[in-house]
């Protein structure tokens, strides 16, 4: 299993945008077969940086995943409505797998 990290620079104008095409992705990813961990909009500190998160089995399995996304009509949709809304000024993808299990249980104190 890998982690899909990506890094949005987005218009600190247009977070409202950002926030609805991150919201639409919540059916159209798991749909086409990667696990979404969510998306995350600016709330203190930058107002331009956000992130999006899912895990996927494999490169393979990211490029088979990218091609149902793709022609997916959820996903032709919200790649349209940003394109249109032009509020992503730049796109990073990095992928990331697990290195610190196993964690300990959670302690409230």
């Amino acid at each position: 299993m890998i982690t899909c990290f990506i890094r949005y620079e987005i218009d600190p104008f247009k977070r409202d945008a950002f926030e609805a095409y991150a919201r639409n992705w919540g059916e159209a990813i798991p749909r086409c077969g990667a696990d979404l961990v969510g998306y995350f909009a600016p709330h203190e500190g930058s107002a331009t940086v956000a992130y999006g998160v899912y895990n996927i089995e494999s490169l393979a399995g990211y490029e088979d995943y990218r091609r149902r996304l793709a022609a997916d009509p959820a996903g032709r949709s919200n790649y349209e409505f940003a394109k249109r809304k032009q509020f992503i000024r730049k796109e990073d993808r990095i992928f990331l797998k697990l290195a610190s299990l196993p964690h300990a249980p959670l302690v409230r104190p």
